[in-house]
């Protein structure tokens, strides 16, 4: 069973959804391409256990036209050629700054990222990560329950929620 949200009313979180919509909208007005911004939100979503968020950016690459074995091999990224230079430099970042450790963002992962991005970018891309990650936290934290959505294969699946 799904574990019940953690506030009896939505409302209680509505200011820290208005304070997170508003930085989403600024890390919207960027350079950088959109499908890198769902990719990215993706694996940071993977990386912190966020249904909600797995299920909307899963949605999001579905609708802008990604191959589902793309989709559904990214946590093993590094392993397949599937993925471009950029996306795998931002897949890394994203990693990186999800996942920072005691050592910090090392030398490194910078020199990686900067390779593949301007430094505007490199500003622009760690907005995108720090607003998802932003994100996964509320939704984790509070229980935030994911949106159902329908592809062309599901709509013929029976719903195991019911059927078990």
């Amino acid at each position: 069973m799904a574990d019940a949200p953690r506030f009896s009313s939505p409302d209680v979180l509505a200011p820290v959804r208005r304070a997170l919509l508003q930085i989403s909208a600024a890390a919207e007005r960027t350079s950088l391409e959109p499908d890198l911004g769902h990719l990215v939100s993706l694996r940071a979503s993977q990386l912190n256990g966020c249904a909600f968020c797995l299920s909307m950016h899963v949605r999001d690459l579905r609708e802008a036209g990604w191959r589902e074995d793309k989709i559904a091999v990214l946590p093993a990224w590094r392993e397949i050629d599937w993925y471009t230079p950029r996306e795998k430099a931002a897949l890394a970042w994203t990693e990186a700054l999800t996942r920072i450790g005691p050592e910090g963002i090392t030398d490194e992962q910078f020199s990686a990222a900067r390779a593949e991005f301007s430094e505007q970018e490199l500003a622009e891309l760690t907005l995108k990560v720090i607003v998802i990650n932003g994100w996964n936290r509320v939704n984790v934290a509070f229980h935030v329950a994911p949106e159902r959505f329908e592809t062309p294969s599901s709509a013929a699946m029976p719903d195991l929620a019911t059927t078990v």
